[in-house]
């Protein structure tokens, strides 16, 4: 009798109402790969509070095993990259969108989407960082290739008190950045600046409908939200600087002009981490490790285990968390 396994598998009927459950999976059940890894810690990010609470289509095959991240070492492989007992790290490819993920035990996936653990990194570590980790440092070093170094002037970093809000800010002010930091929670600033943050302002100061430009507050920024934040963010970037935008907390939409663009030559870089090909996501997982201060990993995580992985899903989609959740399996 085949080994089981615990996962998480998400569900639909034939009304499309959607139900998630814990069940106990085999090898057999998982889809095809030419990697099965045994998954030693995940995390849990806003796009997989959306998958597991149903709040957007990000599930797109029925049934699904969600979980966009995992850290964990190869049990099998017939990839010529890969051996039993290598360590690695997934993150996206459409893992826990359209492929079983990284909430299960065991994990089947093509070996061009891993990459190699870093050294002196745990699995835990790399789950602390995750996809949300990963994605502030492709921001950084899109506004790094754009020209916006530190005596430029002050960076923004609006959901600051989220997965990749949080990492930004820490990545950004090691840098020697003046990080501005943007939350809608007040009780979090203690939090941001020790993280770094020279100084938090309220979201509700972006929330409002944007003017077509306004006075010039910053020579860059990393936006999480969009919609009218990110319209805002672009309204007070200085002339010539550029905001990366990598999320949709806020909404998809982006009620802007086009004037930041036209008369400050303020450029909208667009950060994708899904799709990333591996020499830019090697590149990444290089400068979090210079860049990033693993010390500060602690202040910027909080660790559970698999049964509190639903309740975590719900909570990040209500703006509940703060940092990173990082799962041990």
């Amino acid at each position: 009798m085949s080994e089981t396994f615990k996962a998480i598998l998400v569900s639909r009927d034939a009304e499309k109402k959607q139900s998630v459950a814990v069940t106990d999976l085999t090898e057999a059940d998982l889809m095809e790969g030419d990697v099965t890894v045994a998954v030693e810690a995940t995390t849990v990010n806003y796009k997989d509070g959306l998958a597991i609470s149903g709040k957007a289509p990000v599930i797109r095959r029925w049934p699904l095993v969600p979980g966009i991240d995992f850290a964990g070492t190869v049990v099998s492989s017939s990839h010529a990259d890969w051996r039993k007992g290598d360590k690695v790290i997934l993150n996206g490819w459409g893992v826990g969108e359209t492929h079983f993920g990284a909430y299960a035990e065991r994990a089947r996936v093509n070996g061009d989407w891993l990459v190699p653990l870093p050294q002196g990194m745990s699995p835990h570590d790399a789950m602390a960082i995750g996809t949300a980790g990963y994605t502030a440092m492709l921001c950084v070093i899109a506004l790094e290739r754009h020209g916006i170094v530190p005596d430029r002037g002050p960076v923004v970093v609006t959901g600051a008190a989220g997965g990749v809000g949080s990492v930004a800010v820490s990545i950004l002010s090691s840098l020697g950045y003046h990080v501005i930091a943007s939350t809608g929670r007040s009780a979090e600033s203690p939090y941001l600046i020790d993280l770094g943050a020279a100084e938090v302002i309220s979201r509700d100061e972006l929330a409002q409908p944007a003017k077509p430009l306004a006075k010039e507050r910053w020579a860059g920024g990393v936006d999480a939200v969009g919609s009218h934040t990110l319209a805002n963010v672009l309204s007070m970037t200085s002339y010539g600087g550029a905001v990366a935008a990598c999320g949709l907390a806020g909404g998809m939409d982006l009620p802007a002009s086009v004037a930041p663009f036209i008369l400050r030559g303020v450029c909208l870089l667009g950060i994708d981490s899904v799709m990333a090909p591996k020499a830019v996501r090697l590149e990444a997982w290089r400068r979090i490790g210079t860049d990033l201060d693993l010390q500060k990993l602690a202040s910027l995580s909080t660790t559970i285990g698999f049964d509190g992985i639903i309740d975590a899903a719900h909570d990040i989609v209500e703006g509940k968390i703060r940092g990173r959740v990082v799962v041990d399996m």
